[in-house]
C-alpha cells in the first residue's frame, strides 16, 4: 500500500481531533470514500483531481465543529459555517504543504458543496453529490436523529420526521450524476419504509 503524504496525514489527524461531537468524525471519511467512488463519473467533463476531493472532503465541515462555531445562540442561528470553513482550510493546507496551485479549487469545491449551490467544476459535482447521499438512507437517518436535545432546532424526535421527509423527497432530485442517483434509490427506500414504520408504531405519540 502506498503512504499517504505528510499534508493527507495532518487532514486526517486535524479533522479527527477537531470533529466535536465525536459522532461527527464519521461523516469525513465516509464522504471521502463517497466523492472518490463518483470521481470518474462519465458524465464528468475530466477526471476528478484527486487531492483536491481528498482535501475538500475531509475540511469541508471545519465550521460546524465546536470549537470552530460561535457560542452564543444568536450568532450560531445565524452563522454560515462555508466562509469560515474555506478560509481556515487554506490557511492550514497551506501550512501542511498541500500543493498550492491546486488551492483555489479546493476553496471552490468547500464553497459548492451544499445542495443549495450550483456546482462549477467536477469537484463540486462530485462533492455535492456525495454530501447529499449522506443525508439520504440508514445514515441521513442516524445523522438527523443524533441532533435532537443538542440542537436547537430539534428538541424532540417529532421535529426531525418533516427534515427526513423533505430530505428523501427533495434531495435526489438535484443530484446530478447518474451513479449518484443509482445508490439514491435505496437509500430513499429506507427512508421511506423507516418513517412509515415509525409513524404507524408511535399512533400519533411520537415525542
Amino acid at each position: 500500500m502506498t503512504a499517504l503524504p505528510d499534508w493527507k496525514i495532518s487532514v486526517i489527524r486535524y479533522v479527527r481531533s477537531a470533529a466535536l461531537p465525536v459522532d461527527k468524525y464519521g461523516h469525513q471519511p465516509r464522504l471521502a470514500a463517497l466523492a472518490e467512488s463518483l470521481a470518474d463519473s462519465p458524465e464528468l467533463p475530466r477526471i476528478c483531481d484527486a487531492d483536491v476531493l481528498f482535501a475538500a472532503a475531509w475540511m469541508h465541515d471545519l465550521g460546524v465543529f465546536t470549537g470552530h462555531r460561535p457560542t452564543d445562540s444568536a450568532q450560531l442561528a445565524a452563522w454560515d459555517h462555508v466562509p469560515y470553513t474555506v478560509a481556515r482550510s487554506r490557511e492550514l493546507l497551506s501550512k501542511w504543504g498541500f500543493p498550492a496551485e491546486k488551492l483555489d479549487m479546493v476553496a471552490e469545491t468547500i464553497q459548492r458543496h451544499e445542495a443549495r449551490y450550483e456546482p462549477t467544476i467536477p469537484e463540486s459535482v462530485v462533492l455535492r453529490d456525495a454530501d447529499i447521499l449522506e443525508q439520504l438512507g440508514a445514515i441521513g437517518l442516524l445523522r438527523a436523529f443524533v441532533k435532537v436535545g443538542r440542537d436547537t432546532r430539534f428538541a424532540v424526535f417529532s421535529d426531525v420526521v418533516p427534515v427526513a421527509e423533505k430530505a428523501w423527497k427533495t434531495l435526489p432530485g438535484q443530484l446530478r450524476l447518474a451513479r449518484s442517483r443509482a445508490l439514491a434509490a435505496g437509500r430513499i427506500e429506507i427512508m421511506r419504509k423507516f418513517l412509515h414504520n415509525l409513524e404507524c408504531e408511535a399512533a400519533g405519540n411520537l415525542h
